[in-house]
């Protein structure tokens, strides 16, 4: 294959990145040959900004009928991932979804069964998998040099939204329109990022969610989540939008010290000995291990959205192995999953989730959404591919 003909679905702000950068030739071996949109008006857009010879269709399934792409990039609303990769693996195409890879679970171990029937390439938009900061502290873990993991801590409240912005569609931060809001819009790449870089998922979850606490909205904008490893270790994620000004720091203790990422940089206070040992062989009454605190150097520069296309691309030609494997998805999903489900049960969950329970309580919340109302009266126009985070 000389070049993989690729096709975007959705034309919002992340379609027509995605969109831009491919006309612009800044991913090797890949060309845009087709764009969908449910909206007609996307059309003089494309003729416009792109040229004629980018082929425009109203309907996904008219794209990936036409004979003009070998893979094709989603980037529609959150619901619609799942169904739309399904309908392009029927086709024969490869599929790299936009995050979140779905809304539930159980709707993205279907996409994922899907995939894996295919034998195409699917992979997921997580560009921040490309962020060597992230990089080095996956290595670093996985590795052994931080030893087993005892703690982890993630502070992500940098998010600040104000109420005009979500006053600006009316699908925004509704159960209808998103299917959620903090967890499921915002901190996708947070959630992927905290069981990637560790290596494991946590055996039980106690969250709390808050709906609606500093914005006008039905959907949680303040969450604190506690979870619990089968090695014992333990973990505690902290998110919202409505604070200012917010924080991003990202903490793992292990038995050999502890990595914090914060501010663009990353430090490492380790341990001479090991805990473990160190408690083992020491006699005295007070005393705690030397410690170095150490500037980790980290190289290269993060490749992001282009990155994950141009691994997604090579990995079509010459089977190059992908950073960002599309059925990785359901694990930063089913940690949100699980945040939800505890908050509406105040209880604890229990991974995997109950799927079936969680789409359950997830319908009984979409009826009640303002959204579905009001597209049900004829009040707004129901979701197209003018979404954006």
């Amino acid at each position: 294959m000389d070049a993989v003909r690729v096709g975007v679905v959705g034309m919002g702000n992340m379609g027509t990145g995605h969109s831009k950068y491919l006309w612009e030739g800044k991913v090797k071996g890949a060309r845009l040959t087709a764009v969908s949109d449910m909206d007609p008006k996307k059309a003089d857009w494309v003729k416009t900004k792109l040229g004629e010879e980018v082929a425009f269709f109203s309907s996904a399934e008219e794209m990936f009928a036409s004979g003009l792409v070998d893979a094709v990039i989603v980037a529609t609303p959150h619901y619609d991932h799942p169904d739309c990769a399904i309908e392009a693996f029927k086709h024969g195409l490869h599929v790299l979804i936009e995050k979140p890879a779905g809304v539930y679970t159980k709707q993205v171990r279907l996409m994922n069964e899907a995939a894996a029937a295919s034998g195409k390439v699917f992979s997921i938009m997580y560009n921040q998998r490309t962020n060597p900061l992230y990089r080095k502290l996956r290595d670093l873990i996985t590795s052994g040099e931080l030893g087993e993991v005892r703690r982890t801590n993630w502070i992500i409240t940098n998010w600040y939204r104000s109420q005009s912005y979500y006053n600006s569609g009316g699908w925004r931060a509704t159960w209808a329109g998103e299917g959620g809001g903090v967890l499921i819009n915002q901190d996708p790449h947070q959630l992927d990022l905290w069981q990637w870089t560790i290596g494991m998922m946590p055996e039980r979850v106690r969250a709390f969610c808050h709906f609606g606490k500093y914005r006008d909205i039905e959907v949680e904008d303040d969450v604190t989540a506690y979870v619990e490893y089968a090695n014992g270790a333990t973990g505690v994620f902290v998110t919202t939008t409505g604070e200012a000004p917010g924080t991003n720091r990202f903490e793992v203790t292990g038995d050999r010290g502890k990595i914090v990422i914060e501010d663009g940089k990353m430090t490492f206070w380790r341990l001479r000995v090991p805990e473990p040992e160190f408690n083992r062989t020491f006699a005295g009454v007070f005393g705690s291990p030397e410690c170095w605190k150490c500037e980790i150097p980290v190289e290269g520069g993060n490749a992001d959205h282009i990155g994950i296309t141009q691994n997604f691309a090579d990995a079509i030609r010459n089977g190059t192995p992908l950073i960002a494997p599309g059925e990785e998805g359901i694990n930063g999903l089913t940690l949100s999953n699980a945040m939800y489900l505890s908050t509406w049960t105040d209880s604890w969950v229990n991974l995997p989730i109950d799927e079936d329970l969680f789409y359950e309580q997830l319908q009984e919340r979409i009826r009640n959404s303002v959204y579905k109302k009001e597209v049900a009266e004829g009040k707004v126009v129901d979701l197209s591919g003018t979404y954006n985070s």
